[in-house]
């Protein structure tokens, strides 16, 4: 597992549940999201953790060194020195973890929050030739519209393949809400209908915002998400 201990994170002390935003893939607990919960926490005096997988934002360590499994036992440490419940709240790769946290933590797991949530992303965002150039490679480098090339190793790409979860009934019966761009290029809106399918939970909700991208960072997407979080506590 490596060293948990230096990973870096932010608290917010306030009322519970404590809200932990996990980010993206190649993102940190600097992005504008997690910056606006971070700001709501302040305004409400609400619990608040933010934190960056190791390799990324403020945490030593190359990106490239690091699997899903490393950045999943990331989030466990992080719920692990968390008092009381939690509510996690996972934007695209973190709505990944997040499913894969509240299955290994599921006495300490209140509620989910997905954006644009990517379980699987390793399963359907790859096609044969992008497969074939890891297994030859190691690694891959993909345009991103949102900055510099998206890279991704062989080992994330098996640790992906290693953690599935679409494939059956995911265990899970709290409260799950799911947040997702009709717009968007990375994750397909129709993955959200299928999470929601394979969730046990009977309190699943979708909320589909048609002219939403990936990100959903725009002021009211930032507001939906808030209401969103608010409707659970």
């Amino acid at each position: 597992m490596g060293d948990l201990s230096e990973i870096a994170v932010c608290r917010r002390d306030g009322a519970g549940p404590t809200i932990i935003f996990l980010p993206g893939y190649a993102s940190d607990m600097a992005g504008s999201k997690a910056m606006a919960l971070d700001a709501w926490s302040v305004r409400t005096d609400r619990a608040f953790v933010r934190f960056d997988y190791r390799g990324c934002g403020e945490n030593a360590g190359a990106f490239e060194d690091f699997t899903l499994e490393d950045w999943c036992d990331d989030a466990l440490s992080v719920i692990d020195r968390t008092p009381g419940p939690v509510v996690l709240v996972g934007s695209s790769m973190g709505g990944w973890l997040m499913v894969l946290a509240a299955l290994a933590r599921p006495h300490r797991v209140a509620a989910l929050v997905g954006i644009a949530a990517a379980p699987d992303f390793t399963e359907w965002g790859f096609d044969e030739g992008q497969k074939l150039a890891l297994a030859r490679d190691e690694r891959i480098a993909e345009p991103s519209i949102y900055g510099p090339p998206l890279v991704t190793t062989r080992d994330f790409w098996e640790s992906g393949q290693r953690n599935l979860v679409l494939g059956s009934t995911i265990g899970l019966d709290i409260p799950i809400r799911l947040l997702q761009g009709q717009e968007d290029q990375a994750v397909p809106w129709r993955q959200s209908l299928m999470l929601a399918e394979r969730l046990r939970s009977a309190d699943v909700q979708i909320v589909l915002v048609k002219d939403g991208d990936h990100r959903l960072s725009r002021p009211n997407d930032i507001q939906l998400l808030i209401k969103t979080i608010e409707s659970l506590l």
